[in-house]
């Protein structure tokens, strides 16, 4: 299975979504094949890391994203991911406009695997202080919990 977590720019919400759920996969999901990536529906930072602050918050988490590079999403997403997973409902409508309608069933919400989460979007951290970035990692762990069971339950293992 190939999951890519997309945000605006690719360098606060998808980064640390992709690390949080590497991790997660790392610690309770060795027994799966799981590829996972991130990316931006526009290309502002493309080949930048993931913004200091994200990568200090995750940091502090024991979840290293220094390592990440900024990318935008191509067309050739939509056919090799398996779940194309928007940040918000934007990014969302952006990432539907750019595929064909046979991949919409793929480009789904993020936080639609937040069991506890009545929210659509995850909050953009980049125009805020530390704790929308704290804010950011707690909704994004929850989501990547739920994304983990639906992983196992879609790969008939749990």
């Amino acid at each position: 299975m190939k999951v890519l977590f997309v945000c605006l720019g690719n360098i606060c919400r998808s980064p640390t979504a992709e690390g949080v759920f590497r991790k997660l996969l790392e610690e309770q999901g060795d027994d799966l094949d799981v590829v996972v990536d991130s990316a931006g529906t526009q290309n502002y930072h493309v080949g930048e890391p993931p913004d200091t602050r994200s990568q200090a918050a995750a940091l502090a988490r024991g979840i290293d994203i220094s390592g990440q590079r900024a990318r935008q999403v191509i067309a050739t997403d939509f056919a090799e991911f398996d779940l194309v997973l928007a940040m918000d409902e934007s990014n969302l409508a952006n990432l539907r406009a750019m595929s064909s309608s046979t991949h919409h069933e793929r480009v789904r919400l993020f936080l639609e695997f937040s069991p506890d989460d009545t929210r659509t979007s995850v909050p953009d951290p980049y125009y805020g202080g530390a704790n929308g970035f704290e804010e950011v990692l707690d909704i994004v762990e929850d989501a990547a919990a739920g994304l983990l069971q639906h992983v196992r339950r879609v790969r008939g293992s749990g």
